[in-house]
């Protein structure tokens, strides 16, 4: 998809949701492309089955995830 400066200036949202949904976007200034906007697309994909203790997958602890964190959340012991 092709836009002018100009319509990009007056329309930007609607130029970011057609990039949101995965089109790219080829902006011209007097005629001759300038830039192409592009989706972004993160490191992770998001088909992976990432936990919120990714961190600790290869821990050389014996100790548990959830006693770990247990732990952390008793807080000081004096």
């Amino acid at each position: 998809m092709e836009v002018t400066t100009k319509e990009l200036r007056i329309q930007p949202g609607k130029i970011i949701d057609q990039v949101s949904i995965g089109q790219e976007i080829t902006v011209t200034y007097r005629g001759k492309p300038v830039v192409k906007i592009i989706p972004f697309k993160s490191e992770t994909s998001e088909t992976e089955n990432t936990s919120i203790f990714g961190m600790w997958e290869k821990h050389e602890k014996d100790e548990s995830v959830e006693k770990k964190v247990r732990d952390l959340r008793k807080g000081r012991q004096f």
